[in-house]
């Protein structure tokens, strides 16, 4: 028997404000005169106040990035070439400001330029051979847990799937809970939503352990001050959540909610925080507890989540999204253990997303 020997993110920064300190992070790494950093910003902030704050020097290169649709190989593949045709030497560092999605794209892109070939050829687990280029990841939005997971998710040629390896984890994150400030209610539930939903699977899970168990319940316990109680510190408790959440899924699996949302993120594009809500919505019997929990956060929220989506699509359509969710594995390993193919039945899927 061998144990997962996973790679955290080594160096952190927590703290209201902290922000400033990426200027003399980045100091670090720029060692001549031609050194570069690639900075990529969720367009959202273009022209608003962060964007001015971003330590930026003459010669470093700013994208903004459009994360409107999920993340695609496509698009990673294509900031890279853009990256690499800005410079024919390779930046020092690639700093990721955003949500979960910028994130993603900043780790794809830091191991793209390192490796050969398109991101699509990396989709799975520990495809990466070579080391990434040092990135650094500021969420701007919190609960995905991007910034502490070994994950870049990215819609691909065949099937929504991360580049999951060691190199992918961020060298840097920097957690200013000031800067997810004004985030719109719905995205901040959305997003705040796939923390809770981490926890849940995790706790219900076959891959659960000591180790899942402690972030997760820690986690769980602060989702539940942000979004039952409405505490006065709610940000900061967020930005913590996400980050236990993002570290309790590295040492067990998520489950059936995520296997069901990367279907209908691929299929028709719904971005994975409002995605896992409306796969959670109709999963009573897989996680009865935590489906009546979330939606009492709704009822409080004000969330008024789509409907009858899935009811009248094609049936070529819900066979689609029904072959990406079927080919999650590992998550289903986690919901059943073995044996889990006999009952992962496309009929049972079927029957699933016919009810969102």
């Amino acid at each position: 028997m061998s144990f997962k020997n996973f790679k955290c993110v080594p160096k952190m920064i927590f703290g209201r404000g902290s922000f400033v300190q990426l200027d003399v992070v980045l100091g670090q790494e720029r060692q001549d005169v031609n050194d570069f950093v690639v900075f990529l910003v969720d367009d959202v902030h273009q022209g608003k106040p962060l964007a001015d704050r971003v330590p930026t020097k003459a010669h470093d290169l700013v994208i903004y990035v459009n994360v409107d649709d999920e993340p695609t190989t496509e698009q990673v593949d294509g900031l890279t070439a853009q990256v690499k045709a800005f410079n024919s030497q390779l930046p020092v560092s690639v700093v990721g400001l955003g949500g979960g999605s910028t994130m993603d794209l900043a780790k794809a892109v830091s191991l793209m330029l390192t490796n050969p070939g398109s991101s699509s050829e990396y989709q799975g687990w520990d495809l990466i051979k070579n080391p990434a280029i040092h990135h650094i990841g500021i969420p701007t939005v919190s609960g995905t847990g991007a910034e502490a997971s070994r994950t870049a998710v990215l819609c691909g040629p065949v099937r929504k799937l991360g580049l999951n390896s060691d190199y992918t984890v961020f060298d840097q994150i920097i957690m200013d809970s000031e800067l997810i400030a004004g985030v719109p209610t719905d995205q901040w539930f959305y997003t705040g939503m796939d923390c809770f939903i981490h926890c849940v699977e995790s706790l219900q899970g076959t891959y659960l352990n000591e180790f899942a168990k402690a972030f997760a319940e820690k986690s769980m316990d602060l989702c539940r001050q942000v979004f039952l109680n409405d505490h006065p510190e709610k940000d900061d408790k967020l930005m913590m959540a996400s980050y236990m959440g993002g570290m309790s899924i590295a040492y067990s699996q998520v489950g059936a909610c995520h296997a069901v949302s990367y279907g209908l993120g691929y299929v028709l594009g719904y971005h994975h925080g409002i995605g896992n809500c409306l796969a959670f919505d109709v999963l009573e019997e897989f996680y009865p507890e935590g489906v009546t929990e979330f939606r009492k956060m709704m009822k409080i929220h004000i969330i008024t989540l789509p409907k009858n989506i899935c009811k009248d699509l094609p049936d070529e359509t819900i066979a689609k999204m029904v072959a990406v969710t079927k080919s999650m594995g590992p998550l289903w390993d986690n919901v059943y253990g073995k044996g889990w193919e006999e009952k992962v039945t496309d009929e049972m899927l079927t029957t699933l997303f016919r009810r969102i």
